[in-house]
C-alpha cells in the first residue's frame, strides 16, 4: 500500500476530497476500496514470523523502569496493577524488544482457566482415534507404527517458558485477577520451582524416556526427558491485573509490585510525539494541531475511565484528515471504559 493514512484515496472511483476517509458509506453499492495504512500500533506480523508483535513506542518513567529491572535481576514475576489503557499488557512486549528475549507467550486469563491450560495439553482423544484408525486399517492388528506420544502433547505458554534456554523467555499472564480464586496458589509451586512434571511421559518405559513434543512456539517442538520440564533461567513473568480482586500473601511475596500511573499531559505527549514518528509524521510542530484533542481527552478522563490509545486514536484520525467534531464521532473513539459517555 502507498498511502500513509485514513485521508488518503479510496479508489473506489469516486474521487478524494473531504471525505475520502469515508471508506463504509452506507449505501448499499459495492466498490472496490483500497485501505489505507493502518495506525502503528494496529499493524501485525505475517504468517512468516508466527505472527510477531512489531515493535511499538513504550515509555514510562526511571522509577517504573527500576521496579522492572528489580524484578529482572531477582528473577521474580512482576505484578503490573493500574487503570485500563496504562500500558500493562504492552510492558512485556517493551520488555521483550528492548532485551531481544523474541516473541512474547501470552497467557491470557479469564474464569475458567486452570494451571494445566498454561502447562501442556494431552490429546488422548486424538490419540485414541488415530490408534483406532490404524487397526481398522490393519484388519484389527495392533498397529506399531504412527505418531508417538510426543505428537499428542502440547506444551501451553507457561510450560513453553519453561523449556530450558540460554537467555530467559518472556511470559505474559494476562489479567490474573480474572481467573478462579485458587489459581495464583495453584501457581506458587511452579514459580518456586521453575519445573513441572508430564504425567503421561513420566511413565512410559525407560527407552522412550526423551520424547519430542510440540511447544507454543509456532512450528516447534522441543526434548523433554523423564517427564519433566525445568528451566535453566527462570522467564521473565509479566503479571497484570486491574485489580478486581486481592491476590493471596503467599503470592503477593513472591512477586515485584508495579502499580502503573495514568499518564500525565507531559508524559501523554511524549507518547503522542513517539507514535507520530513511528507512523513516519513530522513530529516537530506537529502536536499544535491536536492540542484540543489533548484538552478534550484530559478533561473527559478527569470524569471517567480512558485509556491512552484512545488518544491516539483521535490523534491518528485528526492527522489523516477526519473531522471529529462533526457527528459525535469524537464521542465515539473517547468514549468512557465505564459506561457509555
Amino acid at each position: 500500500m502507498t498511502t500513509t493514512g485514513p485521508g488518503a484515496g479510496r479508489g473506489d472511483g469516486d474521487g478524494g476530497g473531504p471525505a475520502g476517509w469515508r471508506l463504509f458509506r452506507g449505501d448499499g453499492r459495492a466498490r472496490t476500496t483500497e485501505f489505507p495504512q493502518a495506525p502503528p500500533w494496529r499493524r501485525f506480523g505475517g504468517a512468516a514470523d508466527g505472527g510477531t508483535r512489531r515493535p511499538r513506542p513504550y515509555l514510562i518513567g526511571p522509577a517504573e523502569a527500576d521496579v522492572v529491572s528489580a524484578a529482572l535481576l531477582l528473577r521474580r514475576p512482576l505484578l503490573v496493577t493500574g487503570q485500563p489503557g496504562t500500558g500493562k499488557s504492552s510492558l512485556a512486549h517493551a520488555v521483550a524488544h528492548e532485551l531481544s528475549l523474541g516473541r512474547v507467550l501470552h497467557w491470557p486469563v479469564n474464569s475458567r482457566t486452570t494451571l494445566q491450560d498454561a502447562l501442556y495439553r494431552y490429546d488422548a482423544i486424538g490419540r485414541l482415534r488415530e490408534t483406532n484408525l490404524r487397526r481398522d486399517r490393519d484388519d484389527g492388528a495392533v498397529p506399531d507404527d504412527g505418531p508417538g506420544i510426543g505428537s499428542y502433547v502440547r506444551l501451553g505458554p507457561l510450560g513453553t517458558a519453561l523449556v530450558p534456554s540460554p537467555r530467559p523467555r518472556v511470559l505474559l499472564v494476562d489479567e490474573l485477577d480474572k481467573g478462579d480464586v485458587d489459581l495464583p496458589n495453584d501457581l506458587l509451586n511452579v514459580f518456586e520451582e521453575g519445573e513441572f512434571e508430564i504425567p503421561e511421559l513420566a511413565r512410559l518405559p525407560e527407552e522412550q524416556a526423551r520424547v519430542r513434543v510440540m511447544t507454543a512456539d509456532p512450528h516447534s517442538w522441543t526434548e523433554v526427558d523423564r517427564g519433566r520440564v525445568c528451566c535453566s533461567e527462570f522467564p521473565v513473568v509479566v503479571i497484570t491485573s486491574n485489580g478486581e480482586r486481592d491476590f493471596p500473601p503467599a503470592f503477593l511475596r513472591r512477586c515485584v509490585r508495579l502499580d502503573l500511573p495514568e499518564p500525565d499531559e507531559e508524559r501523554l505527549r511524549e507518547i503522542v510525539r513517539a507514535h507520530l514518528e513511528c507512523a513516519g509524521s513530522a513530529a516537530d510542530g506537529g502536536l499544535e494541531s491536536v492540542d484540543d484533542l489533548m484538552r478534550a481527552f484530559l478533561a473527559r478522563r478527569a470524569r471517567g475511565e480512558l485509556a491512552t490509545d484512545q488518544l491516539l486514536n483521535a490523534v491518528f484520525l485528526r492527522r489523516g484528515g477526519v473531522d471529529l467534531d462533526a457527528d459525535g464521532l469524537l464521542d465515539a473513539v473517547l468514549h468512557r471504559l465505564g459506561g457509555t459517555v
